[in-house]
């Protein structure tokens, strides 16, 4: 059966705020998360992501009552993530409205933690978020980072996906931090070469800009489009997006 193609709003979060950058630098406001969360659901937006932008860099949790009022304005999968870092945590975002929760720092710093979600509550449930950069020094030509993308780990991007979900990842969620931001269009190679080693549902985020990026990405390999600034500002919505998406042959719901 041929599924259909999701397109993805992500809120990016610091202190109860949507911020957006370049490259995850220079964070700007960018709006209330409940008012977009809302915008978006009532535009068609097929999941929504959160994601606590600062909560690692600042060691704490997720703002649990900022994720409790975006479910409660959306009826649709919500993906949190953001300073998860044990199953307690899981189950409270659960227990605030998270459909599916999004990890990355913590998952690196403890492996073991994939395994434990997944076993828990579903691979089904757990996201392995990608912040991914290119690099010289790995084979793969693509290195992991945490911390929002400030800590470049020793980790191959490709090695790690692929470890991440024999231990039971359940979807993935790549960002290009080269891309993110820049509104220059997905990075197609990084896509490919994620969409060849994975058997689990792939995400792809970072560089959106133009409607004429986003069916590139999905021939490249995605199962689905995540994007930020361009719906944030208003200047596409996720029904422009769709269309588009359906105007070169894919389909959409």
């Amino acid at each position: 059966m041929t599924l259909s193609v999701r397109v993805i709003p992500c809120l990016d979060v610091a202190n109860g705020r949507v911020v957006k950058g370049v490259n995850f630098q220079n964070l700007r406001d960018a709006g209330d998360p409940v008012e977009l969360a809302r915008r978006y659901y009532e535009q068609g937006a097929d999941e929504l992501t959160f994601l606590d932008v600062t909560a690692t860099v600042d060691n704490r949790s997720t703002t649990y009552d900022v994720v409790r009022a975006t479910a409660e304005q959306v009826f649709i999968p919500l993906t949190v993530g953001g300073g998860i870092r044990s199953v307690e945590d899981v189950s409270r975002l659960q227990a605030n409205g998270a459909d599916k929760v999004g990890i990355n720092s913590a998952a690196i710093a403890r492996p073991a933690l994939i395994a434990e979600i997944a076993d828990r509550f579903g691979s089904q449930v757990l996201v392995l978020s990608l912040d991914v950069k290119r690099s010289e020094r790995t084979e793969s030509g693509f290195v992991v980072t945490t911390h929002g993308g400030r800590t470049e780990t020793d980790l191959d991007a490709l090695a790690w996906a692929r470890t991440a979900i024999g231990l039971g990842a359940g979807e993935l969620l790549v960002n290009s931090m080269d891309a993110d931001g820049t509104r220059q269009g997905f990075d197609l190679e990084l896509i490919t070469l994620m969409r060849e080693l994975s058997t689990v549902p792939l995400i792809a985020s970072g560089g959106a800009g133009r409607l004429e990026h986003f069916p590139p990405a999905i021939t490249a390999g995605a199962d689905a489009v995540l994007a930020a600034s361009v719906f944030h500002s208003g200047e596409l919505t996720i029904g422009d997006v769709k269309r588009e998406l359906a105007n070169a042959g894919m389909l959409v719901r």
